[in-house]
């Protein structure tokens, strides 16, 4: 035996050959890696191979699985991301119109009660005079949406034509004298005995999303929609009969909702621009018209952006809007403590009541009640552009034009950026003739937002009998220990 491997022993001289043999076959064993260490090299090689191939096993954390999508990470990242998956679920446009629409009723009601109660005690009446009222159309409404919202799409669509046929027929009754009312200088109204009366105009704009939307889809599944012929007639005929109606009463505001209400449905039916920007430039012509031969119109119009009452007070309205707005600063003065609506601020419990929650609730006020509005409207479109029903894309863009249209009008007259249309703002303003039909408008959004197939999946899985159902299938049955 050489002394070289006489002096290092049989261990070190084993680790020189081994060592010797692995450079050697170095390139085979990367190129065939898949077919690991050949046989030949003896029990010593395979067991350092299979050892040096060995990773350090690394501790799992609690709570992490193997497989499925990674759980989020922590920070700024990992808030996006619960947020969006939170965003993305089926349910969510669900909630949204339930929680916004009951949440800006309630706390409609609660500011028609502060900025009626000045109003009220001036008419001889008690101070919840208005809000009774209210909080009875509340409660009408209420019955409304839940029926609404458990109605199928094909009952919404039988019920397009009655309600367009019944609208129309009380529009005309307005008109007779000695059955149609004039309030404020629009007569608009219809006397029902005692305190109760009724405006059609306001269920106009249901039965126009209705009928439309009914006509339009059934124009669509015939491929009729691609002539403009088709497109515009009847629906565009109908809709100027019935701004007609609402004209001969002198209601612009109405009549603005109604037009924005058309040109919404127009959109969604795919409309060329050219065709349009016609239907739109006539409107716009026929606005002009009534706008420059009414001086009240014209009054209107130049007291945008007015910082002073002006002469003869034309802006007394608009300015004093500012004036409640400016004194809330952050949280407003409290509930209850307005000074406007002491006789300063016309109409504080319908048109302006934007103006009184800003002075006793502050801007937190005013921006939670436009939070609303705004998850409303996202709700309302994302229900819109998720279907496959064309009657309930229609549908739904219609009833989000309407609510999100109206409540842009109200809130930029109070803020001064629009002239006053005497617009109710939708289901926060006083008035039961504007609530009823709001309310079973946002009912029909919670039936289309149930009627998708997921959203219809994961609410049947929310029933307690079907849960327990899948509880009982998932769960194995577990020896109970006798024989």
């Amino acid at each position: 035996m050489p002394a070289e491997e006489s002096s290092a022993g049989p261990r070190g001289g084993r680790s020189r050959a081994t060592a010797a043999i692995s450079r050697a076959l170095a390139p085979p064993l990367l190129a065939g890696a898949a077919a690991g260490p050949p046989a030949a090299l003896g029990p010593a090689l395979r067991v350092r191979s299979a050892a040096g191939s060995r990773r350090p096993s690394v501790p799992r954390s609690k709570g992490r699985s193997t497989g499925g999508p990674r759980a989020p990470r922590g920070g700024m990242r990992g808030t996006y991301e619960r947020v969006r998956r939170a965003w993305d679920r089926p349910l969510t446009a669900y909630y949204l119109i339930l929680g916004a629409g009951l949440l800006i009723t309630v706390l409609g009601l609660v500011m028609v009660y502060s900025a009626s109660m000045i109003k009220a005690l001036e008419l001889d009446k008690p101070g919840t005079y208005f809000f009774r009222k209210q909080f009875l159309a509340a409660v009408i409404g209420a019955g409304l949406m839940a029926l609404a919202a458990r109605m199928p799409a094909k009952l919404h669509r039988a019920l397009a034509y009655p309600l367009l046929m019944g609208t129309v027929f009380l529009m005309v009754l307005v008109q007779v004298p000695g059955i149609g009312m004039s309030v404020n200088g629009n007569r608009n109204w219809l006397y029902l005995g005692g305190p109760f009366q009724l405006q059609p105009s306001e269920f106009g704009k249901l039965a126009l999303i209705l009928w439309g939307a009914d006509l339009l889809a059934r124009k669509q599944d015939k491929r009729l929609l691609t002539q403009w012929k088709h497109l515009l007639v009847p629906l565009v005929p109908v809709a100027f009969m019935l701004l007609g109606l609402i004209m001969l009463g002198g209601d612009m505001g109405t009549a603005i909702i109604l037009t924005a209400i058309l040109f919404g449905l127009l959109w969604l039916a795919g409309a060329p621009t050219r065709l349009f920007g016609g239907v739109l430039g006539f409107a716009a012509l026929i606005a002009f018209v009534l706008i420059k031969t009414s001086p009240n119109r014209m009054s209107r119009l130049a007291c945008i952006g007015a910082s002073e009452p002006g002469p003869g007070d034309s802006c007394w309205q608009a300015v004093h809007g500012i004036y409640a707005l400016a004194s809330g600063g952050w949280f407003g003065s409290g509930l209850g403590a307005s000074v406007e609506k002491w006789g300063q601020l016309p109409e504080p419990h319908t048109d302006f009541i934007f103006a009184i929650t800003g002075e006793e609730l502050g801007l937190a006020g005013t921006l939670s009640v436009l939070a609303l509005f705004a998850a409303l409207g996202y709700a309302g479109i994302r229900v819109a552009g998720r279907t496959e029903d064309p009657f309930v894309r229609y549908a739904a863009g219609g009833v989000t034009t309407w609510i999100t249209v109206q409540a842009v009008i109200n809130i930029g007259a109070v803020l001064g950026l629009l002239p006053i249309a005497g617009v109710p703002l939708p289901l926060f303003s006083y008035g039961g003739s504007a609530l009823l039909p709001t309310m079973f408008a946002v009912g029909l959004l919670i039936a289309f937002a149930r009627e998708d197939p997921a959203a219809k999946a994961a609410l049947a899985m929310r029933r307690p009998g079907v849960r327990w159902k899948t509880m009982r299938r998932r769960v194995k049955k577990r020896p109970s220990g006798e024989r």
